[in-house]
Formats: structure tokens, sequence, C-alpha cells
């Protein structure tokens, strides 16, 4: 029996949406239409979608949803383009409406820095709302950023005092001594893709004076041993690499007023052969805490390169084939 077609129009206010719709030299349009079955006319005042019945509606939420995105001011980009498209297979694409209005906090230069996803924008409620949580998911989907982000508008709003971020310096195996220079030069190298989140929020200069006011500390996990941390907003990046003995030591350092996020891709594990990761072992003892948030990431979150996004479904499914 063959599948019911349908044909639907949307039009446009003016030719400048339509630009912007379909990209520079049609290469959002062109995206689309390499990856459905509907043809797609463009006219000067309408799009016209013609194709099997289901694939048409989910076109026209697209169309309707990007449109929406491009009056409320927002500049697509290819990403943007590729998730709604996704989205849209599964009718979810106006979803993505509540994403653009849901501000974290501002850069420096004043920039609004939203969610991207709704992973991410459930990765962020749930840091707002439990006093642990677990970030758990591949590269690029924006874990440590957006808890720094996270952590920077706590700080703003004082609902904390400071920012402590922390990761297992795995590769010298937290024996930094070899490394020429003071502590902070042995353990820079470590701790570089944090400062670069915090370099976006506050700007350098920003970063700099908090840190001499002691407002944000930045220092590998071994010396967190001892410490209890009050109205701190505390973060664990690549904790994959810690042991079990060090994740527990972390997670009891809690301290009243404050909050913990851990991130971590279980994927990219560095410690020594035979070594347990202490990341793997707390999601599986704590899932059923119920004030701690475990949220899980997948290939669909990544917001770098669409080809980030391939490489990591080409690398799960070749896991899946391996014995």
């Amino acid at each position: 029996m063959s599948q019911l077609k349908l044909s639907a129009n949307i039009p446009l206010h003016n030719v400048a949406e339509g630009l912007a719709l379909y990209g520079p030299q049609d290469k959002f349009l062109r995206l689309i239409q390499e990856q459905t079955e509907s043809v797609i006319h463009t006219r000067d005042a309408e799009i016209v979608i013609e194709g099997p019945e289901e694939e048409v509606r989910s076109l026209h939420q697209l169309f309707d949803t990007l449109l929406e995105l491009i009056r409320g001011g927002l500049q697509l980009t290819e990403r943007d383009v590729r998730y709604a498209l996704d989205l849209a297979r599964d009718m979810k694409a106006d979803q993505l409406l509540s994403l653009f209005k849901g501000e974290i906090t501002t850069t420096f230069r004043g920039k609004p820095i939203l969610p991207k996803t709704l992973g991410q924008r459930h990765y962020v409620t749930t840091i707002r709302k439990k006093d642990i949580v677990f970030g758990i998911g591949p590269a690029g989907t924006g874990k440590t950023y957006l808890a720094v982000v996270s952590a920077v508008a706590a700080l703003k709003n004082g609902k904390v005092k400071r920012i402590l971020l922390t990761r297992p310096a795995v590769e010298a195996g937290e024996s930094l001594g070899f490394l020429p220079g003071d502590l902070q030069e042995k353990v820079d190298p470590y701790l570089r893709p944090l400062y670069d989140a915090l370099n976006d929020v506050l700007g350098a200069d920003g970063v700099a004076k908090a840190m001499e006011r002691g407002m944000i500390e930045i220092a590998p996990l071994a010396y967190m041993r001892g410490r209890t941390l009050d109205d701190s907003f505390v973060i664990l990046d690549e904790a994959q690499n810690t042991t079990p003995e060090q994740m527990k030591m972390f997670l009891t350092r809690l301290g009243f007023g404050s909050h913990m996020v851990i991130t971590g891709d279980v994927t990219q594990i560095d410690l020594p052969k035979g070594k347990q990761s202490g990341l793997i072992e707390a999601q599986r003892i704590l899932r059923d805490i119920e004030e701690i948030g475990i949220v899980y990431f997948t290939e669909q979150d990544v917001v770098r390169h669409a080809l980030v996004q391939k490489i990591i479904i080409a690398y799960n499914e070749n896991k899946e084939l391996t014995p």
C-alpha cells in the first residue's frame, strides 16, 4: 500500500527571512533536502513541501520552528539546523523554542549563554535543583563548560561565595614534582580547559581578579583531601580518571550551602590497566539517591563540528561490533 502524499505551503514574511532560513548559498536548504524524500520548492514568499504525509508534517514543523527562531533574532548555524532536523523526525522541533529563552548568564562581553540542546537544558536545570550532579557523556557535549557557566551564575547571584575547580592529574600520576615550575605552572596543563571556560564568561582580567580574591580556586584533585567546602560550587572534571577512593574522598568534601558537579566520559579512561574508574562505580552506587542528579548526554548533544558527532557514532558502533 503506497503512503499517502501530502503538500504543504509555508508563507515567508520577506526575502530576508528566506535568506536566513536557506543559509549561505542555500546550504541549510540543501542539507535538509539531502536527508529527506520530500521535494522542497522555494518561491518568493513561500516554501512548498511535497512528499509522504508523515515527513511533510515533520518538515512543516521544522520550517515553522526555524522561522520562529529567526523572527526572534537568532542567527541560525548549521548545527542548529541539523539538531532541529533530528528533533523534527520525532515531531519535537518545537521544543527548541524554549531552549532560547533559558539564558544561564552572559559572557563578559554581554552575549547570552544558552543551552544548545534539550540534553544540555536538562543538565542545567538539574544543576539548579540538586546539590550533587553527575554529567556523563561524550566529548563536545558541553558538560564542563555548562558546569563552569552555572558556577559563575551562582557566584554572581550570591548563592555561593567561591568556585573550586579540580581535575585528576592522571597523566603525571598525580606526582607533579618532576614537572618544571611552581605549583600553578605544574598543574596548569591539566586544568587549561577549566580556564578556557572561565575566560569565556568572566574574561581573563575578571578571572585573574577573582583568583586573587580567593573567589575562584583551581587545583588538582590530590589537594582536596582533608578539606570541607562550605558555600562553594565545586566542579570535578575528567572524573572518569579518578579511582573509587578519590571519588569517595571528593564527594565527602561537600559542605553546607555547597553544590558539586562531576563531569566525565566513561569511554575515555586513562587510568592504568586494572584500575577501576571512580565515576563508573559512583554512578552504580549512588543512582538510587534521589537528591543526586545523574544526567547522561548522547551524541545528539554534541555541540562541536558536525563531524565530531559522526566520529562518536562510528566509535560506538565499532565497540558494539568488537567481541
